[in-house]
């Protein structure tokens, strides 16, 4: 079994690029590196440098490629969809000019991605982890959701070669079970994969386990994270939205938190899964000075377990 396993800016705070606190982008590419890390995400569009040129010069100048960029917004607005559409072509073109993660792969479709994550509707941001209590989306907002991912989607594979995989997201539109069950009955396989994430899927009140089991047909690429449990509790008690719960200390290195890595090693086993990981721990940007430290605990112990 070969698994590869990568970083993501938001290890450093670095979800939201006009966040005045935000960490350069070359301590985290500098960092990445430091702690052992070969591969790295795009993070959000505007960060690292939008140059093709440029930002092969800073990943080569680290020995980074890029395993997968990162569409984060308001995918149900009609208002907001062609910029959607702008910066699914401006993604994907950097990610196939740019080093490129290895190319290992079983039955998924290998690197690079671009991972599509609805966010940015405040009634469910505040209410992320609440599924008796969040809202869900209208029937004809669905259906415009599921239509818009559908043509990003076609345009990150059918012009570029880059794979689509949709994340289920903690305060975003597509979190809970029932939405995930919805989301592979409109949109096949042969359009978009799943990029799972363990972390989400806990914050979200589902088993890792047993959602990656479900729906391990459709799992492209995986997201790993760890959640520090009582932190976890008291942002669900006190309706904590998503990115405060993060800036508590929600997201933990992994081994410190609740998921339990090693039978996720034993089920990746068994499955014989051949593709990329991702560690992830959203973080406050104000927060970053444990950043290396925490990543490469992370990926020290994932390696301790059998990654």
């Amino acid at each position: 079994m070969t698994i590869m396993i990568a970083n993501a800016p938001c290890s450093w705070g670095v979800d939201d690029p006009k966040n005045p606190w935000l960490p350069s982008w070359q301590k985290v590419l500098q960092e990445a590196a430091m702690a052992g890390y070969r591969s790295i995400e795009l993070g959000p569009w505007g960060y690292l440098p939008i140059q093709a040129d440029e930002l092969t010069a800073a990943l080569n100048q680290h020995q980074l490629s890029l395993v997968a960029g990162t569409l984060f917004d308001d995918l149900v607005s009609e208002a907001n969809f062609p910029a959607m559409v702008e910066l699914t072509h401006n993604i994907c073109r950097n990610l196939k000019a740019a080093p490129v993660a290895e190319k290992l792969h079983g039955d998924n479709h290998p690197a690079p991605y671009l991972v599509i994550i609805d966010f940015g509707h405040p009634e469910r941001a505040a209410l992320a982890g609440q599924p008796a209590k969040a809202p869900r989306l209208s029937s004809a907002d669905w259906q415009t959701m599921m239509k818009h991912i559908i043509t990003l989607s076609e345009i990150a594979w059918k012009e570029y070669g880059v794979r689509p995989v949709i994340h289920p997201h903690a305060g975003g539109c597509i979190e809970y079970e029932d939405e995930l069950a919805q989301l592979v009955q409109a949109i096949p396989h042969s359009v978009a994969g799943l990029c799972l994430d363990t972390g989400h899927l806990f914050y979200s009140g589902m088993d890792p386990i047993t959602a990656l089991d479900k729906y391990w047909d459709r799992i492209d690429y995986l997201h790993f994270k760890d959640i520090n449990i009582s932190v976890w509790q008291k942002a669900i008690a006190e309706e904590v939205d998503f990115f405060s719960a993060c800036a508590r200390g929600v997201m933990c290195p992994l081994g410190s938190g609740s998921i339990n890595y090693p039978q996720i090693h034993r089920f990746l086993c068994q499955r014989h899964y051949q593709g990329w990981i991702t560690i992830e721990q959203e973080r406050d940007p104000r927060n970053v000075e444990t950043s290396l430290h925490d990543v490469t605990a992370s990926l020290n112990y994932l390696q301790s377990v059998g990654f």
